[in-house]
């Protein structure tokens, strides 16, 4: 329930955006993110727990499916549906379908959801860290590779932004973890507070400019329906894909679990950040985090069904 009043949230912030698209200039948001963006990674360095890692790395075959997954499979999955889109390379909704595609898993959501299923939770949490750590480097790497053909995209421009706002702040969190890491994962549930709270001023922030330069105004209904459609295609074929590999591989049902739950997630965390650290504060950034929000509310409501019914069947051994 507290996701979903989340994402009640987010929606309140764009109508906010809408109805006051202006408000952004009161204010230096500028600053309140990128400080917010810094912390956000400092704490999450800070939050990550050594024995944990240590207590699902031996389940190799599951994290390789599940990153090849989230960084191989949906990103080409995405570039399959480049036809679909006029524009082609230059559409600016099928680069945002594409930065979707690009992004790693939730942490939070998918150990919740793993847990609640009754899978591997240990293997959840493994891969749900590990896939916030190679996304920092995954995702930037995968628009650079196709903006460079299209626009004047500097890598090494935001590669500099990468390192200053999360890497920096990444690392010192892990070298600082010994001494401050029990207190942070102590009121881990008070400093998620500061991820929600940076994430609705990225995207009041960034559907403020979409909708003072008219551009998420003059998408059309059959383009939204037709993205909409598309995301719910995606999360359906790499989920059920997921569990035919999961069972061709020989993975037991809590394997299987922690597979489709950790593969299907993209994070809108991690998604917000990147838009801000990648893309700046361009006109367009509203509609680089449409596909990200619609899928995000659509892998909570279809994950959380999912999970109730791994967990009133019962787990086979």
């Amino acid at each position: 329930m507290r996701s979903f009043g989340f994402i009640f949230a987010i929606f309140i912030a764009i109508g906010i955006a809408y109805l006051f698209p202006q408000g952004i200039s009161l204010l230096p948001f500028k600053t309140f993110t990128d400080i917010g963006i810094g912390l956000i990674f400092f704490f999450y360095g800070l939050k990550l727990k050594p024995s944990e890692f240590r207590a699902g790395l031996l389940n190799y075959k599951v994290h390789i499916v599940i990153q090849l997954t989230t960084f191989i499979l949906f990103p080409l999955l995405c570039l399959l549906c480049l036809p679909l889109f006029e524009e082609g390379l230059e559409s600016n909704l099928w680069i945002a379908l594409f930065f979707l595609g690009t992004l790693p898993s939730t942490v939070s959501s998918s150990v919740v959801m793993v847990a609640l299923a009754k899978g591997n939770l240990p293997t959840a949490i493994f891969n749900a860290s590990l896939s916030g750590l190679i996304g920092i480097i995954a995702t930037p790497l995968w628009i650079g590779f196709i903006l460079e053909k299209t626009t004047d995209f500097d890598f090494l421009i935001v590669l500099q932004k990468l390192c200053l706002q999360i890497i920096l702040p990444l690392a010192l969190g892990l070298l600082l973890q010994r001494y401050l890491g029990p207190i942070a994962r102590k009121y881990s549930k008070q400093l998620s507070l500061l991820d929600k709270t940076t994430i609705i001023l990225i995207i009041y922030s960034s559907f403020s400019k979409s909708f003072t330069s008219e551009l998420i105004k003059a998408i059309a209904l059959e383009d939204l329906l037709k993205m909409a459609g598309l995301i719910i295609i995606l999360f359906f074929m790499v989920f059920f894909g997921l569990g035919y590999f999961s069972k061709m591989l020989g993975f037991n049902t809590e394997d299987k679990i922690a597979t489709q739950f950790c593969g299907t997630k993209k994070s809108l965390v991690h998604g917000s950040v990147m838009m801000r650290v990648i893309f700046g504060s361009s006109a367009n950034s509203g509609l680089l985090l449409l596909p990200i929000m619609l899928y995000h509310s659509t892998q909570l409501i279809l994950v959380a069904w999912f999970a109730e019914k791994y967990r009133k069947r019962g787990i086979s051994k």
